[in-house]
């Protein structure tokens, strides 16, 4: 018979794993800056976190890509703050129209003042992107995170599944599902990319869980008589997680972008729904006389993909042990 549990016998490495010390070998094993082991205060051994925290601070791409992103995020919350005018107010006289004292991007098709539009797009950009990567990487790492610690018949079922939905090709598969759908809110666009973008986060959780599991603390933890619940929550999820928050921050922008392509498609949002996706669908009639119509929405729209991916890569960057 195993012995109980006792998680105290397995102590946190700074590399995130864990090894089964006893709480006097712990103490003698420490480390101690300017001196031999023991004749000092014990240095605290740094975590994958701290380091990846710490390089992240130094990388000028991630400071940039951050900076814009809190600023989207704060005109998101408070698009006032910038713009004080009314994104579904309209004169039909000023339609088409350059730039103007206080209408800095000039009007659109409807009379509608651009820049106003713009800042207000940004809300639904930004509500689109986060809701459906919180949604794809919960349910993703749940259904990949289950089959690689399973295994066996648990793994080929869900993997069969995710075989299933990565066979249907996203755009078509908007044209089909949200051409029924007549809501103009900004849930059934959500609902549906998380329903068809989750395999790819599953994917990423199943091998890094199963990479994971094959650790020796992890083993360390079965012999000690550790339930499932605690081996996958305590020792694997911790130490699996990096990768699916490296994926699901660069697919952040390429939801963003699949909105955006939707609504242009117009099966994505609707009015009066202000958004950067419609505000470009309905000036590409006019690129040739009012190219300013579609340059601002498509510029918001290029810059907050782009702050995504450059945050997601320098993330991968930070937690890639092969890149140090």
């Amino acid at each position: 018979m195993p012995e109980p549990y006792d998680e105290g016998a397995i102590a946190g490495t700074g590399a995130g794993g864990a090894m089964d010390l006893a709480a006097s070998e712990a103490t003698t094993l420490e480390r101690t800056p300017g001196g031999p082991q023991g004749t000092g205060p014990a240095e605290k051994a740094r975590s994958l976190w701290s380091d990846a925290w710490r390089d992240l601070r130094r990388n000028p791409v991630f400071i940039i890509s951050g900076l814009v992103i809190l600023f989207l995020v704060v005109i998101s919350i408070w698009p006032s703050l910038i713009a004080s005018g009314n994104p579904l107010q309209c004169d039909l006289a000023k339609a088409q129209e350059g730039s103007q004292p206080g209408h800095p991007f000039g009007f659109n098709g409807q009379g509608c003042d651009v820049y106003t539009r713009t800042v207000y797009g940004a809300r639904t950009s930004v509500t689109v992107g986060v809701c459906t990567t919180l949604g794809v990487a919960l349910f993703g790492s749940l259904v990949g995170g289950l089959a690689g610690f399973f295994g066996g018949g648990w793994d080929a079922l869900l993997s069969r599944v995710t075989d299933i939905f990565f066979g249907i090709p996203v755009v078509l598969g908007g044209l089909v599902f949200l051409s029924v759908v007549t809501s103009s809110t900004v849930w059934p666009v959500i609902g549906f990319m998380i329903l068809l973008g989750w395999p790819q986060i599953a994917r990423i959780a199943r091998g890094s869980v199963i990479t994971a599991k094959q650790n020796d603390y992890v083993q360390a933890a079965r012999a000690l008589g550790a339930s499932n619940s605690r081996m996958l929550l305590r020792h694997i999820a911790p130490n699996a997680v990096a990768p699916v928050i490296v994926v699901a921050t660069i697919a952040l922008g390429t939801y963003i972008a699949l909105e955006a392509t939707l609504s242009y498609l117009g099966v994505g949002l609707k009015p009066p729904t202000v958004s950067w996706g419609i505000d470009i669908s309905s000036a590409s009639q006019y690129i040739r006389n009012a190219p300013h119509m579609m340059l601002w929405p498509a510029g918001a729209l290029a810059i907050t993909v782009l702050a995504f991916i450059m945050l997601g890569d320098a993330v991968r960057d930070a937690l890639d042990p092969k890149l140090r």
